[in-house]
């Protein structure tokens, strides 16, 4: 069977691409087909499963790829990856449109257009004030257009009960459930770890909160560090004014990872996300999330067994749940038991029980 996985762009490594790395241990032979692909940001992964970019794949797009967002809906309706036996597209909107003769097409969806959907929230932090009005035109094109190429995959899955809400009210169809997967296997608990700094992980983008978070350790003066990289670092580093936060850069060592989260003594995850691969994997290796209760956090997190929900992403609100978290007990057994359902190896399973029957 001959097996395409589409995915939007490579010029990042996040809760997609890692989702993508588990397809392809699905589907090792499948063939990619992405907008554009940066080797040297991505570390080599994905090369040797590449099979076409588009146009777009130019330095200047791949540094800079929002400024190009109004472009790629048209990109992605005028390509065409050929002939295969199923599609799946592991996308937030994009790769879903590319064009295929394939009769199989299942979408997973990472999320809903979130420039379409929510531009207030994901445009206005890095266009020019000028182009917003102009933007908000560009994205209510884009709502239609999304809504439009949302009815052309045989199945959606969605990766969150939060997704799967989204995709019944925006593309009036029903789909179904599969949690990304996270490697519970490799992330686990590991004996005596030192419990020594509250830890936040991603990219370092305005909608992360990071910001919110560093507001909140500026009061408490509570070790903190933050591991990721992005365009908002000067700006985290010139908000920061507690000597107790560290920041790490992009942390490419999986094993370096699995220590920072078990040496965590909560992960912190203040923002609205569809799912939040990260604090899956925290919570696998028997780290208590402090979360706040919408979305992602609220179907990963049970107040009290595997950590803290607040109500507010304020920094007040983060302060108080943290008091609470420091006045709480949580056995990391317990705790890495409540991420088993995102197993990988049950990723693996229903992604082929579904793609197969």
């Amino acid at each position: 069977m001959r097996i395409a996985i589409t995915h939007d762009y490579l010029n990042q490594f996040g809760g997609a691409e890692r989702v993508l790395e588990i397809m392809l241990e699905a589907y090792p032979n499948a063939e990619i087909h992405t907008l554009f692909y940066d080797e040297n940001e991505l570390k080599g992964r994905f090369k040797e499963n590449i099979k076409s970019t588009s146009i777009l794949d130019k330095k200047t797009v791949r540094s800079r790829h929002r400024l190009f967002i109004p472009a790629l809906p048209i990109v992605s309706s005028l390509k065409h990856i050929g002939e295969y036996d199923l599609v799946i597209s592991n996308s937030v909107g994009f790769a879903k449109a590319f064009k295929s003769s394939a009769k199989k097409h299942i979408y997973y969806c990472n999320a809903t257009l979130r420039y379409a959907w929510d531009p207030e929230t994901h445009l206005v932090d890095f266009l020019p004030k000028p182009l917003l009005p102009i933007a908000k035109i560009a994205a209510s094109a884009m709502r239609a257009w999304d809504k439009h190429t949302g009815q052309k995959p045989n199945i959606i899955i969605s990766n969150s009960e939060y997704t799967r809400e989204r995709i019944k009210k925006f593309y009036g169809r029903d789909s179904e459930l599969l949690h990304p997967p996270v490697d519970t296997d490799f992330f686990r608990p590991e004996p005596n770890a030192d419990k020594k700094y509250y830890l936040a992980v991603g990219r370092l983008i305005p909608y992360k909160k990071f910001d919110l978070i560093i507001k909140a350790f500026n009061i408490l003066k509570l070790p903190l560090l933050i591991v990721g990289d992005g365009r908002e670092y000067e700006n985290l580093i010139k908000l920061n004014s507690s000597k107790e936060t560290e920041f790490t850069g992009f942390i490419n060592k999986p094993e370096e990872l699995r220590l920072i989260y078990n040496k965590a003594k909560a992960f912190l995850f203040p923002q609205i996300e569809d799912f939040g691969l990260v604090a899956a994997e925290a919570l696998a290796c028997g780290t208590p999330v402090i979360g706040y209760n919408s979305a992602g956090a609220k179907e990963m997190v049970r107040n009290g067994e595997n950590g803290i929900l607040f109500n507010s992403q304020t920094p007040e609100d983060l302060v108080s749940a943290i008091k609470e978290f420091e006045n709480n007990s949580f056995d990391p057994k317990i705790v890495s038991k409540t991420a088993e359902k995102f197993s990988k190896k049950e990723f693996i399973r229903k992604l082929k029980e579904i793609c197969e029957n």
